[in-house]
């Protein structure tokens, strides 16, 4: 093995196909995404180089700073709640549910599955209240409340999504985060125990360090994933009431599509890239230090 990986001919056959096929998914469109932030126009009547002009009328542009702001706002608060449920979750099937957490997984998991639209549907008539009273306003008029107009004010569009979200998501970072659990030798948990750590002493100084890698995995994918949120929300607020629960990805679809303004799109998508950069360097800058150590 070390003389084939000492072998450059060899690493340049067996990488350069996958090389190749990632450049030519992901780094050609970046660049090329780039060099149409330089521009203003569309396929129809052609393009006219404008320099950085994208560039300033995005951060002169209100609904531009809405949008992320939106977006910051749902990817924080997505990213704290996923991975706080998974791993309550991965905790409760490792310490408490054992061997029998197998059904109560696979339940947990099953929102995973369905389709975006499928869960928006559903959860659209649970929250409905117009021409109908859905379910939660029916309860909500039986213990003596008015009910909600949900996807008609700013507030209450958010919450709704986030819940859908959430329910849908805890299940797969429930998963994630009990496969890094179940990797922590046991007999160190239980020379803890022996040494007389338990519940949330033991959680805290033996259980989280030890799975420290999995839960910075688990917070990257999450906030990466959040901060390019789309279909959730075309599926179920299509970015209403008005423009307060759009993001950035759903702007940048409109703009580029529905107006025809490729350079400005590309502009947004641009923005978009360098902040999902920006999130993950932070996030691993802060985390350099070894936890296990001091």
């Amino acid at each position: 093995m070390q003389k084939l990986l000492g072998d450059r001919r060899a690493v340049l056959i067996l990488l350069g196909p996958a090389l190749l096929l990632y450049t030519a998914i992901m780094l050609v469109p970046i660049f090329w995404s780039a060099g149409y932030t330089l521009l203003d126009g569309n396929a129809i009547r052609g393009f006219e180089f404008v320099g950085f002009d994208n560039y300033v009328k995005f951060f002169q542009d209100p609904t531009a700073w809405e949008t992320v702001g939106f977006t910051i706002r749902y990817a924080l608060i997505m990213t704290l709640l996923q991975v706080a449920f998974g791993y309550l979750l991965a905790l409760l099937y490792i310490f408490y549910l054992r061997r029998s957490s197998a059904l109560i997984r696979t339940i947990v998991f099953f929102p995973v599955v369905l389709p975006t639209v499928a869960v928006a549907l559903l959860f659209s008539k649970l929250f409905e209240a117009a021409p109908t009273l859905g379910p939660v306003n029916v309860i909500l008029e039986a213990i003596g409340l008015n009910a909600v107009d949900w996807f008609g004010q700013p507030a209450a569009s958010f919450g709704v999504i986030i819940l859908m979200d959430l329910w849908r998501s805890m299940g797969f970072y429930a998963v994630l985060l009990y496969a890094g659990l179940v990797e922590i030798p046991e007999d160190i948990i239980e020379s803890a125990r022996l040494d007389g750590a338990g519940g949330f002493r033991l959680v805290r100084s033996i259980v989280i360090p030890l799975s420290l890698p999995v839960l910075l995995s688990s917070i990257i994918f999450s906030i990466n994933g959040t901060l390019k949120v789309f279909d959730t929300v075309v599926a179920l607020t299509n970015g209403g009431p008005g423009t307060a629960t759009t993001p950035l990805t759903l702007y940048m679809f409109r703009t580029s599509f529905n107006y025809g303004e490729f350079g400005y799109g590309s502009t947004v998508a641009m923005m978009l890239t360098l902040l999902c950069l920006l999130v993950t360097l932070v996030i691993f800058r802060s985390t350099r230090r070894d936890p296990t150590k001091g």
